[in-house]
């Protein structure tokens, strides 16, 4: 056996330019395999731990996945609003612990503007039940405070003090700005790789006096009164969604069905992790048609190799030939070749890994203020293993073929020259 493997070995170095490029396609289509099970892994867990803790999510009725969409991930528009008194009426329900009102539909520079409470930094949680942190500065008090997500604060460089002037809408562009009443930054959150990175909050009154002399979508100065801010009761009339806490999860499904049957106006509640699971289902094709492109690209590499073993195996005829001769058997010929297969698909693996790996340590950093896309460099989990282990079952099984063709190879056929 140790024969046999010092001979494959030297048989690969001896063709080793053809081996490393061999070695190099499979490296290439594992690092491949792998990149998609891992984004797509990680991925699904960042969107999965978007939201936590929150057991309701309340808006206009609609469809669970666009409300959790435009209240959650902040993609999309809400069809309709719902009324400050409904969202009195929820938040005074015995079983609420918490609620946290949301408005959207303004923006700055291409990130939206969130407005809320002071109960959002208290009571949002992401990730493993993670609490919102500043890396500077505080949470909005005065009316014209804003808080800035990591990315919009590093993106567009803004820091403690400066002023930012918030647009109407939700477009890239827009030429209907609010720069009468700019804000000032007051705090930055600490990065968490969700939305939440690319929002500004400011508060629920500032919403409203920043849309005091708008009318239909246009500015029209003096149109929404004469009082001074200082004068006016900058109470909402309309929000986009509430997040709510219940103090029990056994109440969930009948406050769920208390707000659905909501007589006063079309509300939805919906349970935010089976909006998740039922949004994922969704994309789920797409991962599918994703891994299945990555298998056809590793077994296009694990036909390459074979396709190279069987047409050196017409040259190496007399390298066999001899090697019979010496008193090695069919067998062991066989072996041979399942051994250099089996051999060079490991190493194919192996720098596939370190491929990927190493990739994913250089393109992190672009990957985070590009994309948005936080991963985490770890050991391969169960999934990815076994993935590897059938790329490498499948690559010494490629190595039956010239083998088998190998084994009946008779002395004579190496010495006989062919035309």
């Amino acid at each position: 056996m140790s024969t046999v493997l010092m001979l494959a070995l030297r048989s690969l170095y001896n063709r080793r330019l053809t081996a490393i490029m061999t070695m190099c396609s499979i490296a290439v289509s594992v690092a491949l395999l792998l990149g998609v099970e891992t984004i797509r892994t990680q991925a699904k867990n960042s969107f999965s731990s978007t939201i936590t803790g929150t057991d309701l999510i309340v808006g206009a009725r609609s469809g669970s996945v666009q409300l959790l969409l435009y209240s959650v991930f902040r993609i999309g528009n809400a069809t309709n609003n719902i009324t400050w008194k409904s969202y009195q009426d929820i938040a005074a329900q015995s079983s609420v612990d918490w609620t946290i009102p949301i408005s959207l539909g303004d923006s700055h520079r291409g990130y939206r503007v969130l407005g809320t409470t002071t109960d959002y930094f208290k009571h949002y949680h992401y990730g493993r039940n993670h609490a919102l942190a500043f890396s500077d500065g505080k949470q909005f008090e005065a009316l014209h405070d804003v808080v800035l997500g990591a990315e919009v604060a590093k993106k567009l460089k803004y820091q403690l003090g400066q002023k930012v002037v918030i647009s109407h809408g939700t477009g890239n562009t827009s030429f209907t700005k609010h720069e009468d009443q700019p804000f000032t930054v007051v705090g930055i959150l600490e990065p968490t790789g969700t939305p939440l990175d690319r929002t500004l909050h400011v508060s629920l009154a500032a919403i409203e006096a920043i849309h005091i002399d708008w009318q239909f979508g246009a500015y029209i100065p003096g149109s929404g009164g004469k009082q001074t801010l200082s004068e006016r009761k900058l109470e909402p009339k309309e929000i986009t969604a509430v997040l709510v806490g219940l103090k029990s999860k056994m109440a969930t499904f009948h406050l769920q069905r208390g707000i659905n049957q909501y007589r006063q106006e079309a509300l939805q509640a919906i349970l935010p992790g089976v909006a998740l699971q039922e949004l994922w289902s969704m994309i789920g094709v797409v991962e599918n048609i994703l891994l299945i492109i990555s298998a056809f690209v590793v077994a296009t590499g694990l036909f390459g190799m074979l396709t190279v073993l069987l047409t050196s195996l017409n040259e190496r005829r007399r390298e066999m030939a001899i090697l019979r001769s010496v008193g090695v058997r069919p067998w062991q010929v066989c072996l041979l070749l399942i051994i250099e297969t089996g051999g060079l698909t490991l190493c194919g693996i192996l720098t596939g890994m370190l491929l990927l790996y190493g990739g994913m340590f250089v393109s992190l950093p672009l990957l985070e203020s590009q994309f948005g896309l936080f991963l985490e460099i770890g050991m391969p989990g169960p999934y990815e293993l076994k993935l590897l282990v059938i790329v490498f079952i499948s690559g010494v099984l490629c190595g039956l073929i010239p083998g088998y063709r190998a084994y009946r190879y008779t002395v004579s056929d190496g010495m006989t020259v062919r035309l």
